[in-house]
């Protein structure tokens, strides 16, 4: 029952083809092929630079003379000074009584 019988199909399928006309339509099949091949190219590049990234036969990059390695190694924080005590308020010390 709530299935598309033949008739239903032939319907909306002549109705896209007067919507959309027979070149539209392949226009944009042709342009969506055209966005598929890009996006592997694009893939296979981003592969490219992670691929020659992790190459182990290229040598490390020497830094010039004058640039020195920052340190980020990290250190202890100084110790911190004592607190004073805190003594409780005596009966005598009470502004209250």
């Amino acid at each position: 029952m709530g299935g598309l019988s033949l008739w239903h199909w032939l319907v909306v399928i002549i109705l896209v083809m007067l919507l959309f006309g027979k070149g539209r339509i392949s226009d944009m099949m042709g342009d969506l092929g055209k966005g598929l091949k890009s996006f592997k190219q694009g893939m296979a590049d981003e592969d490219d630079k992670t691929s020659r990234a992790a190459d182990p036969r290229q040598e490390p990059r020497q830094l010039p003379r004058e640039q020195q390695p920052i340190d980020i190694t990290p250190t202890a924080a100084p110790p911190a000074e004592p607190a004073a005590p805190i003594v409780p308020p005596t009966s005598s010390d009470d502004p209250r009584s």
